[in-house]
């Protein structure tokens, strides 16, 4: 039992192993020579040398011998051997059991298989050969080590097949010839069958035999005759071209995402094609097959941007500017396969990549008018201009370094109608011209909330009353000029003019609102300088507009003349609300103007050096003069505020010792001066600091104690002036930092 335990064990042993075993074990009765003498003796020298021979098949020098050896083989049989497809219809579609050579990769599996196959059964082998000598089995050794296999990455492994498949295409389209047209057609329901199982060449050489066999019966008859059989045959043959054109199409619809081993239909589809162009003269052909082959590639394009996501506007507010982000991505990515596993697939002349180019610029303007439907919003509108005009043929998308060389300058631009774009352009402008009213009607709305429900006083902006509107107004055109110039010139223009044609009634629609809201406080002073506010805001709003007279003099005109209105409407009525008080009114504009006038000394903003003192006082005294004429020839009674003047320009232009004796008569005619003002007035005389000014504000302080009532107390002016602090003060004198003593009363 044990020896039949073991002969079977060995018999299996010689079952699985590699030839070479084999062919060692009986080696030496082959040759001829001497049985052993004993039968254990024979079969322990056959398995020494079978053990011997496996371990130079499992060897590494020899795996790599034999590997190069079988290589150099297969790469032979290639080289030798030319890829000319057959009429088999498992040939036409390139079946791999059929394939008349082995792949790299089919051919490291193989060498794998056959290392570890030849691990296993030397393992058995050695086992079998401790049984023979006696031994028994071996205990607390190293385990069976696993064969060492040679393995590669998916990416490895799909770039090797796309090689592969790559060099198998270029072949098969570099030495293709049609294969000769069988004398005798398949029926009409084999050829059928074949054009629907893909074997497009087999197919088409039937159709050809079945073509020349209607043309010689055509011939044969007379041409007044046309049994009923021949019209049968000739629309079968006709519904038959159908068929394999609908085929065709779909095959190269599909194109760019059927498998790597089916892009040799393509070859079939563009010899097909040509060879029907050969035969375009003859009777029964038809037309058109290269209209056909692009229809398909351009429908093909269709389907992949229809399957680019789009949210809705609901879901998310950015949703063209996505969408367009993504659709310039799919685009891209369709070019790259098109460049890196279409083209090896067709003939040069047939242009391609060319043809894809055109058909992606064909459906993507297709889809953009789609999208325009959808399209509401001012963002929207610019995200499709934006991504038309500059995005588009940028390097982002059809500028990719990816497409190059093939994708050439002139092919970057998307051709679009004219119109089309226009029709957006047109939408945008009629869009901003919607928002921007809305905005200026918001700016009403504000200016009523903010300012006269408030009853706050308007701004005032170096000295002169102001409002806000101007520069919103301008602050808003300019945003929406700025962003359309970078579309384009064109752009600009239309929008520049949309703004001037929205802002042109807009003075209308203030002035009515002003009416009703101004009437609560009609004839205050509240009132009054809110309309000098308005008159000087939008006086400031025509000046800023002037930078569109050269691109709109026309709108640009229309405006001025509406502004003007405006501003001529409320200096009316503002002067009319003076009419029945010229003399309040004369008064009240005489107290602003000196009002302003001094102020301007309030601000600290320079300061006399090198006796120019001198000079601005003599300045300052001749503009005094000045006005006091102007408001005398006006029947000013405000005759108090003349001295103000004068007794200022005495104190900027005397010296620095005699300041001190000009402090009364300005303390005694205005007792409301505080030591600020006076501060502020020293600072332009250039006393900015030191003992002087010390001694001069200390002055200031005894006058006010010792006249201290007998001041006027009737008119206010200095009160109505904020002068700015200054707290310099002098290092190294004993008076420095001891200005906070004197009361700023």
């Amino acid at each position: 039992m044990a020896e039949t335990r073991k002969e079977e064990v060995d018999g299996g042993n010689e079952v699985n192993d590699p030839p070479e075993w084999g062919e060692d074990a009986t080696k030496d009765l082959k040759n001829g020579g001497k049985p052993m003498e004993s039968p254990v003796k024979e079969k322990n020298l056959g398995l020494m040398k079978s053990f011997r021979a496996s371990l130079k098949a499992v060897s590494p020098m020899s795996s790599k011998n034999k590997r190069s050896e079988s290589t150099d083989s297969d790469q032979s049989q290639i080289s030798n051997s030319t890829l000319r497809p057959t009429s088999s219809p498992s040939l036409s579609r390139g079946s791999p059991s059929q394939s008349s050579f082995q792949s790299p990769k089919a051919e490291k599996a193989s060498l794998t298989r056959t290392v570890s196959d030849s691990a296993v059964a030397l393992a058995k082998r050695g086992a079998s050969f401790r049984q023979s000598l006696g031994l028994g089995p071996k205990k607390h050794k190293q385990e069976l080590l696993e064969p060492v296999t040679e393995t590669m990455t998916s990416s490895e492994e799909q770039k090797s097949d796309s090689v592969e498949s790559i060099d198998r295409v270029l072949e098969l389209r570099d030495t293709y010839t049609l294969p000769e047209i069988p004398a005798l057609p398949l029926s009409v329901m084999e050829i059928n069958t074949l054009i629907e199982k893909d074997f497009l060449e087999e197919a088409y050489v039937n159709l050809l035999s079945l073509r020349l066999e209607l043309q010689r019966e055509r011939q044969a008859l007379d041409q007044e005759d046309c049994p009923i059989e021949q019209v049968h045959k000739e629309k079968d043959l006709s519904l038959l071209y159908g068929t394999l054109r609908n085929k065709m199409s779909a095959i190269v619809r599909n194109s760019s995402t059927l498998p790597s081993c089916n892009k040799e239909l393509l070859v079939y589809v563009a010899y097909i094609i040509l060879e029907e162009e050969k035969r375009q003269g003859e009777t029964g052909a038809m037309q058109g097959w290269r209209e056909t082959w692009r229809d398909a590639i351009r429908d093909g394009v269709r389907e992949s941007l229809k399957k680019v996501h789009l949210d809705s506007r609901e879901l998310n507010a950015s949703w063209l500017a996505v969408h367009l982000g993504l659709l310039g991505k799919a685009v891209v990515e369709d070019l790259e396969r098109v460049k890196t596993e279409l083209l090896s697939s067709y003939p040069e002349d047939f242009k391609v990549f060319e043809t894809y180019v055109s058909c992606h610029h064909e459906a993507v303007g297709e889809h953009l008018k789609t999208l325009l439907e959808k399209v509401t919003e001012l963002k929207d509108y610019y995200a499709l201009l934006d991504f038309i005009i500059h995005r588009y043929p940028s390097e982002k998308i059809m500028g990719s370094c990816s497409l190059q060389p093939e994708l050439k300058e002139d092919q970057r631009v998307l051709s679009l109608d004219k119109n089309f774009l226009n029709q957006i352009k047109i939408k945008y402008c009629s869009r901003l011209q919607a928002d921007m009213r809305t905005s200026l009607d918001r700016i009403i709305e504000l200016e009523n909330e903010e300012m006269w429900k408030e009853k706050r006083k308007p701004n005032i902006d170096e000295g002169i009353y102001s409002s806000h509107i101007d520069m919103d107004i301008c602050t808003n055109i300019k945003g929406h000029v700025q962003g359309s110039r970078r579309i384009d010139e064109n752009l600009e223009q239309k929008v520049v003019r949309s703004c001037l044609e929205e802002l042109k009634t807009f003075p209308k629609r203030f002035e009515s609102a002003f009416v009703e809201w101004s009437s609560p406080l009609s004839n205050s002073s509240l009132w009054v300088e809110y309309h000098i506010s308005y008159i000087n805001s939008f006086s400031a709003l025509k000046e800023h507009m002037e930078s569109f007279k050269d691109s709109c003099p026309i709108p640009l005109e229309l405006v001025r003349r509406e502004i003007d209105g405006l501003t001529t409407n409320l200096s009316r009525s503002l002067m009319e609300h003076f009419k029945t008080d010229v003399k309040a009114f004369v008064n009240e504009a005489h107290f602003f103007v000196v009002k302003e006038y001094v102020s301007q000394l309030m601000k600290n903003n320079y300061s006399c050096k090198n006796r120019k003192n001198e000079t601005a006082a003599t300045k300052i005294a001749n503009q005094w003069e000045e006005l006091k004429e102007i408001f005398q020839e006006m029947h000013s009674t405000s005759d108090w505020l003349h001295p103000v003047g004068d007794q200022l320009s005495k104190i900027i232009g005397c010296r620095k010792s005699h300041v001190k004796h000009n402090l009364q008569p300005l303390v005694e005619n205005y007792p409301d001066i505080r030591k600020s003002h006076l501060s502020a007035v020293l600072y332009f005389r250039g006393i900015i600091r030191g003992r002087e000014k010390h001694i001069i504000l200390q002055r200031l302080a005894e006058l006010k104690e010792s006249i201290g009532n007998a001041g006027s107390k009737e008119h206010a002016l200095f009160n109505e002036i904020q002068a700015a602090v200054n707290t310099e003060c002098l290092p190294g004198t004993t008076f420095s930092c001891l200005s906070f003593i004197i009361p700023d009363s």
